[in-house]
């Protein structure tokens, strides 16, 4: 399995390789990111929203644990970071299986809710300014979506 690193300088160039992605997702599409706080996950989705034509503003659903927002697809964003053992009452499937593309945040937490095939991305915190991006495509719709965009 091929993977894709970046190095961004700035939130505005994290923002811009999420919006490429957005712009060429197709649907039921899963897209997991992981990441300290403050590692940018929240300004890549921003990025990915504004990609796939979602005007409303994008924020982090930390306390929702699911938000979602109308674009050329249905954008269904998670943080799964408070969820315990109830993940199970919330239908993931039913996101993870839709029309839609679902971005999960700390999607580690809910490893064995997640379908076998999708877009992991890693997002480190290198300084104030810099970030490493690492995307792992999963599967061949998500193999072929990383090499269209990134090669």
């Amino acid at each position: 399995m091929r993977q894709y690193e970046f190095i961004t300088q700035s939130a505005d160039e994290t923002f811009d390789i999420a919006y490429k992605l957005g712009q060429v997702i197709s649907g039921s599409s899963v897209v997991t990111l992981e990441g300290d706080l403050g590692a940018g996950k929240t300004t890549f989705t921003k990025g990915f929203a504004k990609g796939l034509g979602v005007v409303k503003n994008v924020n982090s659903p930390t306390f929702t644990i699911i938000k979602e927002y109308k674009g050329r697809l249905p954008l269904y964003h998670m943080d799964v970071y408070r969820v315990e053992d109830e993940f199970e009452d919330l239908g993931f499937h039913e996101y993870f299986e839709g029309d839609g593309v679902t971005v999960v945040e700390w999607a580690h937490l809910i490893q064995d809710q997640l379908p076998h095939e999708l877009l992991s991305i890693n997002i480190y915190y290198i300084n104030n300014n810099e970030r490493k991006i690492i995307l792992k495509p999963i599967g061949n719709k998500y193999e072929m979506l990383c090499k269209e965009i990134f090669i």
